[in-house]
């Protein structure tokens, strides 16, 4: 499990960070790393969604 205070103010910083680059985090996004984070998902599997959405 994670702590879910660092994980939010982590991904407003990212968001924040990519923001300035032009680019932007979903709230799909974060679900999914917040699935990754409780190993819901393994590493193989995230790619693949990701993958998956791009395409």
């Amino acid at each position: 499990m994670f702590d879910e205070k660092i994980f939010k103010f982590d991904i407003d910083n990212i968001k924040s960070d990519l923001a300035i680059e032009g680019m932007t985090i979903s709230d799909e996004d974060v679900n999914l790393f917040k699935q990754f984070a409780n190993e819901e998902i393994d590493m193989p599997n995230l790619i693949q969604t990701i993958k998956n959405e791009i395409v």
